[in-house]
């Protein structure tokens, strides 16, 4: 339940279910998972997105270990107190395991409450929020919460939708939004925000079937996971590639630009193509590697760079 609800977060069902089979397959129970290697973790992960969960999943792992003896919390209290496990998530996870009395506030439930009692504004909004949790609080049933719960995520997952089916809705003679017609105006829209633009040159460096693969940093952007060297705008590539990675290269090609979609921003990739001269140098950058073309794609990587590769390797990279 704990894994499921995790990987639900901001992503849909079909998209999970290969990767919660895998996932479950490696790491079958909590000592597997806490004892496993976070590199491990993460390339089970790659592709999901989101790349806190995964990190957030191993630390919560070992912290039940630690803190709780191997034994998963029963109650939303506790469950609040490990990473990546929020209100919603930590009180889905005692009704459905435990059978605990809790409300849950996903974003299919916001949608089916904010319809039902006409609650204007965006649930992002701190005021809006509170009067939903307030509501969802209020209207727990006192006995067979685990049904009560499902039929009203079921609701919102395939008849509240953004475009509902009203006359298939079990709730729509006392739904205020569809007494009045105005099911589309709730909730309001989200207030729209131009994300910022940001942009960088991801080296492809190729040498007899090998690419260069660096780890990034434990923060920031893709944190953790293994991509390709970046270059500063003020920097020229060839130049960049000599001094701060150690490696001779004659040319760089540059490759038409990929946009990749973050939350709070856009992000350029232009993709930067060179071949490596001579024998493998060492490198001087920490945490890098070179790694065979057709491994590439097990490693921890994360979307856009695992579609780069995937587009520009498959065939420049076997002409070395």
């Amino acid at each position: 339940m704990w894994l499921s609800e995790i990987m639900l977060q901001q992503t849909q069902v079909s998209t999970v279910i290969p990767y919660y089979a895998r996932f479950l397959e490696k790491f079958p129970d909590l000592k597997s998972l806490a004892s496993a290697d976070l590199d491990e973790v993460l390339r089970l992960w790659s592709g999901l997105g989101y790349y806190s969960r995964a990190r957030n999943l191993h630390r919560a792992a070992v912290e039940i270990m630690n803190r709780f003896g191997g034994a998963f919390p029963d109650n939303r209290v506790d469950l609040e107190t490990l990473p990546g496990i929020g209100r919603s998530t930590a009180a889905a996870i005692a009704v459905f395991s435990f059978g605990r009395k809790e409300a849950i506030l996903d974003g299919n439930v916001k949608r089916v409450l904010a319809r039902h009692f006409e609650i204007a504004g965006h649930p992002s909004e701190r005021a809006v929020l509170d009067r939903l949790w307030h509501l969802a609080e209020s209207l727990l049933p006192a006995t067979d919460i685990e049904r009560y719960t499902q039929s009203l995520m079921d609701i919102g997952a395939t008849v509240c939708t953004r475009k509902p089916t009203c006359n298939e809705c079990p709730l729509r003679a006392s739904c205020q939004a569809r007494r009045k017609g105005t099911e589309l105006a709730f909730p309001s829209a989200r207030p729209r925000k131009k994300n910022p633009l940001r942009t960088t040159r991801m080296l492809v460096l190729r040498h007899r079937g090998n690419v260069l693969l660096i780890k990034r940093p434990p923060v920031g952007v893709w944190p953790g996971l293994w991509s390709l060297p970046e270059v500063p705008e003020e920097e020229i590539a060839v130049e960049y590639c000599h001094a701060k990675i150690g490696v001779s290269v004659g040319r760089i090609r540059e490759l038409p630009v990929i946009r990749h979609e973050f939350t709070h921003f856009s992000l350029d990739i232009t993709p930067a193509l060179g071949v490596v001269s001579g024998r493998q140098p060492i490198l001087r950058m920490d945490e890098a590697q070179w790694v065979p073309v057709h491994e590439a794609d097990g490693w921890a990587l994360p979307a856009p760079v695992r579609t780069l590769l995937a587009g520009v390797l498959s065939g420049e990279l076997e002409q070395d």
